[in-house]
């Protein structure tokens, strides 16, 4: 009996021990990119020899290759190659109506094959397709980035876009918002083309109180300064932002809200040359301190203002990327190219002029801590500002007028996503994120043109090779 309790217990023990050295088995996952320099955003460092695991469209593990056991379904070597979040463009256009649908539909394609996995749309009149865009995306049956949208615009009566929301007394901006927030939109976005200033106001009040995030143009009947108080998110373009420039900026303001009961009232064009005259950098070192205080963001579309300052009849005329750009989308460029005929040689002279103004502004906001975002201003009616390439033209930009690659590259990535709410699951290369990547052949924050160089995009976990894009390319082009 005795010698049996002890047989059995020395097997136990033997199992025990034998379990004891089993190595533990390895996870297999769907995607694992090796011996990788991670581009990471938060930090503007690189780290080398590196193994980033994914499984279900997000990244599980990151980590040094030495330290990494896995197995993968798929393997890409990253040997001599960089690791750059997915990129984002924080200001788009999907428009036109239904009869521009599937032409803007296509610029899908070319935001994915220029490295774009995320895009917010500022407004526009296609929202039932970009949501429908959306579902086909979720469910693996449509190639393209991730879509934020605002909807339609906010505006004033006998807006400008098609689709906007017009607004006047309180009670509309209340309707407004609740039919956009009953469309479940990310953002709101309020345009100036009509609106009064204090409907202005009114809808940015009403959309801090329901927790709605605002932003875009802004009448020269208010303040910049009015619209941050109220509590408005973020500021389009860098006409805004200028006028909060000036030291006259109260009287300019007044001289506008004057003569708006005028035949010809003045709007943003006709007090520019003013505004310019009397830049102050006081006045812009106090409102970049405001903006900085209440985290208001600005999107300085820098590459179409060069386009439109540099827009002659005949200068895109040869542009490759033309090939891929609907024929009908192409058509909605004549309005721009008829004004760029008309202009005269001091008009011209004048935007250029303001260009280079307006470059100056961003590196001072950067340092003042203003949150700059990369955003193209692509889309229909746009001329020649290419989903995709625009977005990388504006990093270069960025980089060009004095901020580091780094600097540029967290504006087109981590800093998208912090604004948008969903910094905790994008914008970065980390565990828990979403898969969305770009893989390089060469290092970004060295030289800011590498992000044109793309081996692979990753989305949602996906891997397309650089030959797939081409064919995705392909089939998008115009016969």
């Amino acid at each position: 009996m005795k010698l049996t309790r002890l047989l059995l217990g020395l097997s136990v023990a033997a199992l025990l021990m034998d379990f004891g050295h089993r190595p533990t088995p390895l996870l297999t996952y769907d995607l694992v990119i090796k011996h990788v320099s991670v581009v990471d955003v938060a930090t503007g460092r690189l780290l080398p020899g590196q193994a980033v695991a994914v499984t279900g469209g997000k990244i599980m593990r990151v980590g040094p290759e030495n330290q990494t056991h896995y197995q993968a379904r798929q393997t890409l070597d990253g040997t001599g190659r960089f690791l750059l979040p997915g990129l984002w463009d924080m200001h788009v256009h999907f428009r036109g109506g239904d009869s521009l649908a599937a032409a803007n539909k296509k610029s899908l394609t070319l935001y994915l094959a220029h490295g774009i996995t995320t895009v917010r749309d500022c407004g526009g009149d296609l929202t039932p397709y970009i949501f429908k865009w959306r579902q086909e995306e979720a469910a693996g049956t449509l190639a393209g980035p991730r879509l934020f949208t605002s909807g339609p615009k906010i505006d004033g009566p006998g807006a400008t876009w098609p689709g906007s929301l017009e607004v006047v007394k309180p009670a509309d901006v209340s309707r407004a918002l609740d039919s956009l927030q009953k469309l479940k939109v990310d953002f709101v976005k309020i345009y100036d083309s009509k609106i009064s200033g204090p409907a202005y106001l009114e809808t940015i009040s009403q959309a801090e109180k329901r927790g709605l995030k605002t932003t875009g143009h802004m009448p020269y009947s208010v303040t910049l300064a009015e619209a941050i108080n109220r509590g408005l998110d973020g500021t389009e373009h860098l006409y805004y932002v200028f006028k909060a420039c000036s030291s006259k900026e109260d009287s300019l303001t007044a001289l506008v809200r004057n003569s708006l009961t005028a035949s010809k009232p003045l709007g943003l064009f006709a007090m520019l040359p003013a505004v310019y005259d009397t830049y102050s950098p006081a006045a812009a070192q106090r409102i970049f301190r405001l903006m900085a205080s209440h985290h208001t963001v600005a999107v300085p579309t820098l590459a179409i203002g060069k386009i439109l300052a540099e827009l002659t009849p005949d200068n895109h005329a040869h542009d490759t990327l033309l090939a891929y750009i609907d024929p009908k989308i192409q058509r909605t460029y004549a309005k721009r190219l008829a004004s760029a005929r008309t202009q005269s040689p001091a008009g011209r002279t004048f935007t250029e002029k303001l260009e280079t103004k307006f470059m100056s502004l961003v590196p001072l906001m950067q340092a003042a801590g203003v949150t700059v975002l990369a955003g193209s201003d692509s889309g229909a009616f746009n001329s020649f500002t290419y989903p995709g390439a625009s977005l990388q033209d504006e990093l270069v930009l960025l980089v060009q007028v004095g901020l580091t690659p780094a600097q540029a590259l967290r504006a087109a990535t981590l800093s998208g996503a912090t604004f948008m709410g969903v910094a905790d699951r994008s914008g970065s290369i980390a565990e828990g994120k979403d898969a969305d990547l770009v893989l390089l052949s060469a290092n970004p924050l060295a030289d800011i043109h590498n992000t044109r160089k793309i081996v692979a995009v990753v989305s949602r976990g996906k891997v397309y090779s650089h030959a797939e894009l081409g064919k995705m390319l392909a089939a998008i082009k115009n016969k």
